[in-house]
């Protein structure tokens, strides 16, 4: 075995103090909240006006979906994963998992579900481990809390803090405007004005009233951005187009990433965003009856909000910080002290790199993410998680 096949299974068992002599920790439980895999564009993604040096390319699935090379990468990384946790001693070496110990969970989305059925395809080979989702026509509100009315979400509250937090989203646009500017070479289109159609910068609430809307230059770039990425990691090289890179990729991701800095990462959206799943996350860490393994496979939102409310930055190879790799996951570890008695959290973000994703390579980056208040060796007591990570969450209703 590789040594970069082992890294995963080493970060489990790895206790990451000061200290030489450290007691042994027992990981007991782990839960996962992961993104769903290559897909093709949602309709819209790359706004209608968008201006390129050639067509779009033709995708293989219709929009959204999950293509066959997504869903190969996903079950290669749930093989990848299955390593870890089998060293873990969370999964058995040979055959199948016990009844009740894995647990998938997906949004109601083609992408997510097929992404939960090609992980499981991979996490434990030959076996059948049910993905368990709600009827397609119902908001899930572990995944879409806002959609499915979950909490008392309150629009100006949030529009105040959404611009509180980036400092307005003109301003949020700015920041960005060289990145935009780099996004026309990529798309090629020859246009002075820009490739992209310009409208004002504005964030309203949304007709519902459930949400908020946001309307400007990130809004328009952000999802070409991302459809650049998803093109790239599926091995798609549109004739006619400029040469695009990895390194390419990274800087205009920043776009994409910035639109999170709206949705999901000031603290009144992320309190909201993050309240039914980080809630079903903690039961899972602190529920008698939790599987050892329990895993949601749902969106970007989902982990970028997650990661707001831990106050951990996302960082990975070949991503702009802030973005969401295909397939990206962060896990939450219980692990037990037998020489104290006590249990503690670990946190970690596992991903794989857009050339890993077109390769369809095994290889997983596992990135520390150090829980802030929780002292230098990255572990929180469990009660303690449970307790801060709650006082973030918006009440659910």
């Amino acid at each position: 075995m590789t040594l970069l096949r082992l890294l995963p299974a080493l970060f489990l068992f790895a206790t990451p103090a000061p200290h030489a002599a450290q007691p042994a920790l027992t990981v007991e439980r782990v839960v996962v909240l992961m993104r769903h895999g290559v897909r093709a564009p949602i309709d819209g993604e790359a706004p209608e006006g968008t201006r390129t040096a050639a067509p779009w390319p033709h995708w293989p699935v219709p929009a959204e979906h999950l293509t066959p090379h997504g869903a190969r990468a996903m079950t290669i990384l749930g093989a990848e994963d299955r390593r870890a946790l089998i060293a873990a001693g969370l999964l058995p070496r040979v055959g199948c998992p016990a009844p009740r110990t894995v647990r998938i969970h997906a949004n109601t989305a083609e992408r997510t579900i097929a992404s939960g059925t090609a992980f499981a395809a991979g996490l434990a080979p030959g076996c059948t481990i049910p993905v368990d989702h709600l009827a397609p026509d119902r908001a899930d509100p572990l995944f879409e809390p806002l959609r499915a009315g979950a909490t008392r979400f309150d629009p100006a509250t949030a529009i105040a803090d959404i611009q509180h937090y980036t400092g307005g989203v003109d301003a949020l646009a700015r920041r960005h405007a060289a990145v935009i500017a780099r996004l026309d070479v990529l798309l090629g289109c020859g246009a002075p004005p820009g490739c992209s159609p310009v409208t004002p910068s504005r964030i309203v609430a949304s007709a519902d009233g459930r949400g908020i809307e946001l309307s400007g230059p990130i809004r328009t770039t952000s999802g070409t951005a991302q459809v650049l990425l998803l093109q790239y990691a599926e091995g798609l090289d549109p004739p006619g187009w400029p040469r695009i890179d990895a390194a390419a990729l990274r800087r205009v991701g920043a776009l994409h990433a910035a639109l999170f800095d709206v949705f999901t990462r000031p603290p009144y959206m992320a309190a909201h965003q993050a309240a039914v799943f980080g809630r079903r996350m903690l039961a899972g860490l602190t529920g008698a009856d939790a599987p050892p393994v329990d895993i949601l496979v749902g969106h970007d939102t989902n982990v970028t909000s997650l990661a707001a409310v831990l106050h951990v930055p996302l960082r990975a190879p070949g991503y702009a910080e802030g973005d969401v790799a295909p397939g990206g996951a962060i896990w939450l570890e219980r692990l037990y002290d037998p020489s104290r008695k006590r249990r503690y959290v670990r946190a970690s973000y596992r991903t794989q790199s857009p050339d890993d994703l077109r390769r369809l390579s095994p290889r997983v980056t596992v990135t520390p993410l150090p829980i802030p208040g929780c002292g230098v060796t990255g572990l929180c007591e469990l009660a303690t998680f449970d307790r801060m990570i709650r006082r973030r969450l918006a009440a659910t209703q």
